[in-house]
């Protein structure tokens, strides 16, 4: 087990939060938190989830923590920090690597866009996976039902315009920080450094933890991977703030790396998308057990009986 902002979890990672995750199997983020719960590890919820914070926080329970992009408009973010307390969730993660919307050519590729695109291509794609388009048309289309308040409609063409307008997660300054703290009673880790000097300031400002990511190679194709900096980071503010590692988790030895490399705790993202998308919440359960179990497996390879006897451990 691992005790992280004065919980102990069973496991020690959990699941980050990704965007849109109800596109990638209907009521995604609903069965990933029970998971979550059921398994004793946190959920950490998107801003631009297709739930609501209401619906996912009665589900996870403690287990849950929020995510949050700034707004321009003050309301919104205090109305999103009460409406997720309220909830029950008990860690705010504030994503701070999103300065301006990146290219994501991949992305494109694939053609994932806000609203789709009906192309040939795309109902074949449907028409390849009727489940998924049975539990589709049951569920209703997907929304972004976090924020459809604020966007004074449930229609998804909508909300391009108004992520631009708002300038959804460019709006950062050392000095906001104090401003969350007032509005948020729990745990605050600041999410997307990849920098001593920003570290240093993190814990300056008196965050109770930090997440060492690149957003998971998806914002900006020049950042170092994240692995390659946890070790300076982990030497410049480890014992001074929590350090929770994100980005490129695929296999329990990922996470021994990480927890070896200096980091308190590890998330993992497409892992469970895989999972949910693959065999629902049962998928989800799995992607645990195969960490979990990889995890210990390379650990008795090792010789160590407990996570503490990992860190400062050479690991290739």
């Amino acid at each position: 087990s691992t005790e992280l902002f004065g919980r102990k979890y069973d496991l020690p990672f959990g699941m980050a939060p990704v965007g849109m995750t109800g596109l990638m199997w209907p009521g995604a983020e609903l069965m990933l938190a029970r998971s979550a719960r059921r398994t004793n590890i946190p959920y950490c919820l998107s801003t631009v989830a297709c739930e609501t914070p209401e619906d996912v926080g009665r589900t996870a329970g403690e287990n849950g923590w929020f995510q949050l992009y700034t707004f321009a408009d003050w309301a919104i973010n205090e109305d999103l920090l009460k409406r997720a307390g309220d909830s029950g969730f008990s860690v705010l993660v504030i994503t701070v690597d999103l300065p301006a919307p990146s290219m994501r050519e991949r992305q494109r590729r694939a053609g994932l866009r806000v609203p789709p695109k009906i192309t040939p291509q795309f109902i074949a794609n449907v028409l390849a996976r009727p489940a998924w388009a049975l539990a589709t048309r049951k569920r209703g289309k997907p929304a972004f039902r976090m924020l459809e308040k604020y966007l004074g409609g449930e229609d998804m063409r909508d909300l391009p315009k108004f992520l631009a307008d708002q300038q959804v997660g460019t709006l950062y300054r050392w000095k906001d920080l104090a401003r969350f703290r007032k509005l948020w009673k729990g745990p605050i880790v600041i999410k997307g450094l990849l920098d001593t000097e920003d570290a240093r300031c993190a814990v300056e400002e008196g965050m109770d933890g930090i997440v060492v990511s690149n957003h998971g190679g998806r914002q900006f194709d020049g950042a170092p991977a994240s692995i390659s900096v946890l070790p300076e980071i982990a030497e410049t503010v480890g014992g001074k703030t929590a350090i929770v590692f994100d980005s490129g988790v695929r296999t329990g030895l990922d996470v021994l790396r990480a927890l070896a490399l200096g980091a308190d705790f590890v998330l993992a993202g497409r892992p469970y998308l895989y999972g949910a998308a693959a065999h629902g919440e049962a998928g989800a359960d799995h992607v645990s057990h195969i960490l979990a179990t990889d995890l210990a497996n390379n650990m008795v390879q090792l010789g160590v009986s407990r996570l503490s006897q990992l860190r400062g451990l050479a690991v290739a």
